[in-house]
């Protein structure tokens, strides 16, 4: 084939220039398995300098893990030689001189036409390839979403996941910055949570405004992702010069969303023009999907032990206030006995001492209902309240108690009727609007309580009043209204005010059960609440409760219960506590009833099927470790059909059950109760029962 050869040139010298010039990396290899000739493509794939590959035992280009078995596969091939394609149907890989790898499609073929015994090995990096460069880099992004995603169940606490994620996310895209902008509670701005190469106009902790001017506002405004190929020419929004300053030229920017709720951007920055596009979208959204379940999550998990602790303590309450209930009850009914007493009531230093001790046991049994309120297990017990007296003795205590720096204004209608409320939950409600609107007004102002009647609601909450049947109410209303001058509410916070646990306050500052528990009791009593507050200016907090109807029969008052007691009406009194029992013994002596006691259910049951001929039947609810108050009033009654029924407890829970499953006609009594109370109950239950 000379003769075909331009003059000068042989073989060999065109062999080796091809070898040199191909543009794959070529390597000759002899049948010990030892490089004898490399082409610099090949030196340039592998990393190595040139004439390094010369000499290197071929396996050194094998990765560790298989190279065992790449040296049985060169074993056998080197007894059958044959040309030979890899990589099209398996991944390859070659090991490179700094121990990094590239992937790889091999040729093999063995020059046995001239007889040598030597292995053209032709090796091509395919990384640079558009296809396989987008599957690689799809698979890197799955791989950072799936270690992210073990973060998230691994780590306990969202804030640590907070900080990895931007530190990820510039891993993964291999980009220069990444910050994690939250929303507040006020929903008006958003503060840098955490973040990569922050600029130092921005660092952590920032604030900035929800506007849709800025990239996070535009992202929430639209709720989809937003891309700034060239932040320079940028118009849809604002680009912070300090970015670009820094080369910070294009940028990618996604909600944190989860089930339709919003809590913040992700934002990522790249010193390259257009360097985001389809697939790191898509990454970047279920990073911040991710981070956003997390946040949420975490948000749930801490209302559900919010709301367990709530039960714990109402539990640890409702058990310790039947105990202290029962004490007040010993305490009250003996100072009121004593009270009466003829060595007493001629005595005004005994009686002044006497007075002291029943204003503190009632001070007492207050502080017990407050803790059973904070629980939520306080039965209402509506009746009729004079809303004018109860404003100015809570004026006076806010006087007292609030900073100093807090003016207080009453605007109260003299002629402002009644309302039908129970008089410890409304008292409870209106503590808490005054307390949020001290919280409300950190450097003082001015808190402005005012009440009046009010014949129709706004037209905004109309809908939300009906009546026992469900339809719109019709009746008149007391109007109760706390304003104060603080900080006031964005539009967004007006509208979960209510919700419960949503709070603004710093975390262990509030429950955020304050204004949800006021509906509710709003709600209960048949009412409703309003809110207007604007930034800046304040809040105004409204209580509408029906007012009491006319033909209403004022409250039973002390000096006329006694009256309506049947006379010798025959008690059958049931109370396991032995000096509770006696307390309640005499009041009923007292009121000139006829009374039988037991220590338990059963005993009251063989003394019913001795001939006990009573009238009413007064006994605890709970009654030791027998058969309850309950279950004895349900037989009694199946059995005589006319007794009247009084059921009593410390427990409210306790009454709470009683109230949803006793007949209507049965009475409800909360301990401690005075005489007065008791003769009221027994007045009512009297009347009402079936004889």
């Amino acid at each position: 084939m000379n003769h075909h050869l331009p003059a000068g040139l042989d073989q060999v010298s065109v062999f080796q220039s091809i070898f040199k010039a191909y543009p794959d990396a070529l390597l000759l290899v002899d049948g010990g398995g030892t490089i004898v000739m490399a082409n610099p493509a090949a030196t340039e794939l592998l990393g190595y300098g040139m004439g390094e590959l010369v000499g290197l035992a071929v396996d050194a280009l094998v990765p560790d893990a298989i190279r065992p078995r790449h040296a049985h596969y060169r074993e056998e091939y080197s007894h059958k030689p044959h040309a030979r394609p890899m990589g099209t149907q398996m991944d390859l890989v070659a090991k490179r001189k700094d121990g990094s790898e590239v992937m790889v499609e091999i040729a093999l073929s063995p020059l046995k036409d001239f007889g040598f015994p030597y292995v053209v090995t032709a090796i091509r990096g395919i990384g640079a390839y558009p296809r396989v460069k987008q599957a690689l880099q799809r698979a890197r992004y799955s791989d950072y979403v799936a270690r992210l995603g073990r973060l998230a169940v691994d780590m306990r606490d969202p804030q640590e996941l907070m900080q990895q994620v931007p530190v990820m996310a510039t891993d993964a895209l291999q980009v220069e910055s990444s910050a994690v902008y939250l929303l507040d509670d006020s929903r008006l701005h958003f503060q840098v949570a955490s973040g990569v190469g922050l600029v130092a106009e921005e660092p952590l902790r920032t604030l900035i405004p929800c506007t849709p001017d800025r990239i996070p506002g535009h992202v929430l405004a639209t709720n989809a992702p937003l891309l700034v190929p060239d932040g320079r020419i940028e118009t849809r929004v604002t680009v912070l010069p300090a970015y670009l300053e820094a080369g910070l030229i294009s940028g990618l920017a996604v909600p944190l969303s989860d089930r339709g709720r919003t809590v913040g951007v992700l934002v990522v920055r790249s010193t390259q023009a257009a360097r985001f596009g389809e697939d790191e979208t898509r990454f970047l959204e279920s990073v911040g999907n991710l981070l956003a379940s997390t946040l949420q999550r975490a948000q749930t998990e801490e209302a559900l032990r919010h709301s367990q602790r709530l039960e714990s303590v109402g539990q640890l309450t409702g058990g310790i206030a039947h105990d202290f209930n029962n004490l007040l009850t010993v305490i009250q009914g003996n100072l009121q006995v004593l009270e009466e007493l003829p060595a007493i009531t001629g005595d005004p230093h005994a009686q002044q001492l006497l007075g002291a001790a029943l204003r503190a046991g009632k001070r007492s049994a207050e502080l017990t209902s407050k803790l059973l309120a904070f629980s939520r297990r306080q039965v209402l017990q509506p009746g009729r309240v004079d809303v004018v007296a109860q404003l100015y003795s809570l004026a006076d205590m806010l006087r007292r108690t609030l900073d100093q720096r807090i003016q207080i204004r009453l605007e109260v209608d003299e002629s402002c009727p009644p309302c039908l409320a129970d008089p410890g939950q409304l008292e409870a409600a209106l503590l808490n609007l005054a307390i949020n609107a001290r919280d409300a007004m950190p450097d003082g102002g001015t808190l402005t309580i005012a009440c009046k009647a009010c014949d129709t609601l706004p037209d905004d909450i109309q809908s939300e009043v009906v009546d026992a049947d469900g339809q719109a109410t019709t009746h008149p209303f007391v109007e109760i209204s706390l304003t104060d001058t603080g900080t006031g509410m964005s539009e967004e916070v007006k509208k979960r005010a209510f919700e419960p646990f949503f709070t603004t306050k710093e975390a262990g500052r509030g429950t955020g059960l304050g204004l949800s528990t006021v509906y509710g009791f709003a709600r209960q009593s048949r009412g409703a609440v309003a809110m207007d507050s604007t930034i800046g200016v304040g809040t105004t907090l409204t209580l509408y409760i029906p007012a009491t109807p006319q033909k209403d029969e004022p409250e039973l008052s002390p000096a006329t219960s006694k009256h309506l007691v049947p006379v010798n009406l025959r008690v059958v009194l049931v109370e396991d506590d032995a000096e509770v029992r006696a307390v309640v013994q005499r009041f009923l002596e007292t009121l000139g009833c006829r009374v039988t006691p037991f220590a338990s259910a059963e005993e009251a049951l063989i003394g019913f099927d001795a001939g006990e001929d009573a009238q009413l039947l007064l006994t605890d609810i709970a009654l030791g470790p027998g058969m309850r108050g309950m279950e004895l009033a349900k037989i009694a009654q199946a059995r005589w059909p006319a007794l009247a029924i009084i059921l009593m407890s410390g427990f409210s829970s306790e009454l709470l059950d009683a109230n949803r499953d006793a007949p209507e006609h049965w009475e409800l009594l909360q301990k401690p109760y005075g005489r007065d109370e008791l003769a009221n109950a027994i007045a009512r239950v009297t009347s009402a029962s079936p004889h």
